[in-house]
Order: C-alpha cells, then structure tokens, then sequence
C-alpha cells in the first residue's frame, strides 16, 4: 500500500466516524532565460488609472491565501519558480475533444485541455508564460483584461511577431490587479477553434464576506456540421454549446455545502451573449472582467447576462438543499445539435412518430453505450395537434456513461434533459456532501495509483 493510499484511508477512518521593441529587436521567439522588459521600466510605462506607478499607499500588510478556483472538467496549470517569478507554460496544439458521449471534435487548445489549464495567480505575482506554438499556423497570446506593457499584449505585428510554428514566446508581466481574466490567441477564428483559457488574480487580501466554493465556468459555442468534425469558425450559426468544453450530461455538478456562500465566475468567449440562469437562489454580481464590484452596485437577481469577451462573478448562499440548474436561458442554447446524432442519418423534430424515434434512440444507445430509457408520456391524440412534437421524443438519459462521484445520488434518469449549455449546483447537508468529497478522494487516489502503474 502505497502512501497517497494509506493517507487515504487514515482519512476515510477519521471521516467514518518578448522582450520587444518597436525598431530592430522586433522577433517572434524570444529565449527563456532572458527577462522580457526590467521591472523598474514596466512599472514607468505601465499605464492604470492610478498613473504610470499606481496609487500611493503605506507599505500593505502581508498578502493572505486565497482560496482557489475550481474549474470543472479541466485542471490547473502548475508552474515552477524561478528567482521570486512564477513560470508557466502552455502548449498551443490540434487535439480531439468529446464534448459528448457520442460527439468528438476536433478543436485546438492549450497543453491538451480545451479550454486550457487555468492559470492562478496572487495579486503583485511576476508572471513568466513560456508559450510553444505546435499548430500548423502561426499564433500569438493575449491576456484579456490585465494592464500590462505593449509588448506583452500579444497583438500580431503591433507588438510582436507571430509565433511561427514550432517557435516559442516568453511573455513576463507584474499582475497588480485581482480580478477574473483570461488567456486566448489574438485570431478571431482560432478563438473559435477553442484557445481559451482561464487568468485568475486572487487578491492581496481577501474579499468580505468569505466565499466557501469558488468555481469557474468558460462559455463556448460551435459550428458543427452533421457527419463532420471540424468546427466552422466561419458560420454565424452554432449548434453545440459547451461549459468548460463539454455539453451536458457530460458538464460536472457543482457542489455546495448547504449554508455555504459560493462564488461563480462566468467567462465568455463566443459569438453569442449568454443570459445565465440560476435555479432556486438569488444572486449578486459582485465583479466583472475589471475586477470586484462595489457593494454599492449590488442587488439581487438570478439571470445574468454574460456579453462575448466578459466576464461576471456572481455569489450567493447557498440556503436550499437540492440539485438547482445553471444553464443559458436562450432556448437553442438548452439543446445540442440534433441533426447528427447517428452519423448520416437526421433526426428532424417536425415529422416524428414516437416508433421511429425510439428506434433511432435506441440505435444510438447501443453505439455510446448506454441504457435508452421510454421518453416522457404523450397524449393519445398527441399526432393530430399542430406543432407537435417539440420536445416530445429528444430525452436522453445516459446516467451511467457520464457517472462520476458528483452525480452520486441523483434520481435515475437525472441527465434525460440535460442538455448544451447546462449544468447545476447541488446543495447538499453535511452527511451527503462529505460523503462525496470522500468519493472524489477516493477516485484521485486510484486515479494516482493507475497512472503509477502505467508509467
């Protein structure tokens, strides 16, 4: 036995009871060990509403821990230090996603993961981000919403070259915001191909009153022809939408101590604003891409919308148990794409009979796999009335393909409608939700233990 697993159930008994510059130096890799611009000369040019050097204040106290984000289905990108600076570094490459048990795409992203790691970092962090380009195409990086000098924008030719493929860039900046931000390539379509990922600045000091749960969610959309796999990031049409790259049942519930307070980032990087929703609670956006809002500004509400390149936080408490729905009130953005569910073959809502569509359903039960279930009763009359079917024949219940510690305990057949754009908060007592973060525990530790094995 080893120790991680040890550990475990020593626990589980306790539980049971560039440099650049704008002349010559102009070049698109730039080596690592070279520091891209001095501090003393950042801080001089660097421009904030507080002036070149910011604001005057009497020497802060020490900086407190944070806690963390947690962003669901896609992990954190660790760094390494280097004389007081933090080193990060990301891999832009092609990969394939399943963004749903019975959907692959083939997408591009950042060290394997799309959307990319997500960088956290503390307020007044020097930051280095080694990025290697290994795409077919020339890229570049930008970090959208911090405030930092020219030639770390990563703007193509405006303040550096582009990354040629199989070349590197090193990006170093001060972070002296907090705030929620994100990293993305500065390309219109290879955004929509899925470069994205989170920055998050934690504060010096932390915000009051203290959130218990912090989670993450990136919003994202694409253009998916039926029988295809490669996104079109030229349509102006999109027909899978995703939470942090998956679509539900698929998308990861967020868990809550009931009593808790929980905050929500919400970060959105398509061609569609989102108004996102909330079941059962009142919140309050209490920050944007520009950082924490004035308390002042906060009133109650449970549908935000999230514009294209913001971000929202929002937090609430968490004060009624049960597994409440977030998810994008626009309808179309409830649904995936039901037009290539079976490869070749269509399903179309207009001309349904409930024998074909059990057909059709089932065929595609046994190709993910999973158990169809019967859909929701229909009145006997139900062919003779115009507009039927809508959403008549479309559930699909897939609990046992998308299982993991954090559906434990949900009622059968919980993901028949959960579909796009969707996933849900669940609020549960003590007993229960301890009883799943052992799970989850549990999971990583022989999680460990076979990738232990296989190396």
């Amino acid at each position: 036995m080893n120790g991680a697993r040890r550990k475990f159930f020593q626990d589980a008994a306790v539980f049971g009871a560039g440099l650049f510059s704008l002349g010559d130096s102009l070049r698109a890799e730039t080596p690592e060990e070279a520091a891209q611009s001095p501090r003393e000369n950042e801080s001089g040019r660097h421009h904030s509403p507080y002036g070149s050097r910011g604001p005057r204040k009497a020497a802060a106290p020490a900086r407190e821990q944070g806690l963390p984000m947690v962003t669901p289905d896609v992990a954190d990108l660790t760094y390494e230090m280097d004389a007081g600076v933090k080193v990060f570094r990301l891999v832009a490459q092609p990969l394939k996603k399943k963004i749903v048990p019975f959907k692959t795409i083939d997408a591009w992203g950042y060290n394997g993961s799309c959307p990319g790691p997500t960088i956290q970092v503390q307020q007044g962090d020097r930051v280095r981000v080694v990025l290697e380009n290994r795409l077919p195409e020339s890229t570049s990086m930008h970090w959208h919403g911090l405030e930092l000098p020219i030639e770390q924008d990563g703007v193509p030719y405006i303040s550096q070259k582009p990354v040629a493929p199989g070349e590197k860039y090193v990006y170093e900046f001060t972070v002296h915001q907090e705030g929620t931000f994100f990293y993305h390539a500065h390309s219109a379509m290879q955004e929509m191909m899925g470069l994205i990922g989170f920055f998050v600045a934690h504060p010096e000091r932390n915000f009051k009153p203290h959130a218990d749960h912090d989670y993450g969610l990136i919003l994202q959309e694409w253009a998916v022809l039926p029988n295809n796999s490669v996104p079109n990031t030229a349509s102006m049409e999109f027909n899978w939408l995703t939470f942090n790259g998956v679509s539900a049942p698929m998308t990861t519930p967020l868990l809550a101590r009931l009593g808790s307070r929980v905050r929500l980032r919400i970060v959105n990087l398509g061609m569609d604003h989102h108004p996102i929703h909330l079941h059962g609670h009142q919140f309050v956006v209490t920050g944007t891409e520009g950082g924490r809002a004035p308390e002042s500004t906060w009133y109650s509400m449970n549908t935000v919308l999230v514009g294209v390149a913001q971000a929202r936080v929002v937090e609430f408490e968490a004060k009624y148990p049960g597994a409440w729905m977030i998810h994008c009130h626009l309808p179309h953005h409830m649904m995936n794409s039901m037009m290539d569910l079976l490869r070749d073959r269509q399903i179309q809502t207009a001309d349904q009979t409930e024998a074909r569509a059990m057909g059709q359903m089932e065929s595609l039960a046994k190709s993910v796999p999973f158990e169809h279930v019967h859909p929701s009763p229909i009145a006997a009359n139900a062919a003779s009335v115009r507009g039927f079917p809508q959403d008549a024949f479309q559930e699909m219940a897939m609990d046992e393909v998308v299982e993991k510690p954090e559906t434990y305990g949900l009622p059968k057949n919980w993901s028949a409608g959960m579909m796009g754009m969707m996933t849900m908060v669940r609020v549960l007592p003590d007993k229960e939700y301890d009883a799943i973060m052992m799970k989850k525990k549990m999971a990583n530790v022989l999680a460990n233990e076979k990738r232990d094995v296989n190396s």
